[in-house]
């Protein structure tokens, strides 16, 4: 599961990057903004499953139990 993260944080960043070029470079806004709206979906997912809640447990470590 600390694989899917990761790759899912490697792909969230490469969503950023890539919009920031098209934004600039060909001026392609929507594209850019739908790549930006897709990014913060994953970085919230990524949050989801590793902050911890109130009892200090994250769930990345109830599913590996």
């Amino acid at each position: 599961m600390e694989a899917a993260l990761s790759l899912l944080m490697l792909t969230a960043i490469a969503l950023v990057g890539g919009a920031i070029y098209l934004w600039r470079s060909r001026g392609l806004k929507k594209q850019a903004l739908l790549m930006l709206i897709l990014a913060a979906v994953m970085a919230i997912n990524i949050a989801i499953w590793t902050l911890p809640n109130e009892r200090g447990e994250t769930l990345i470590k109830a599913t590996v139990e």
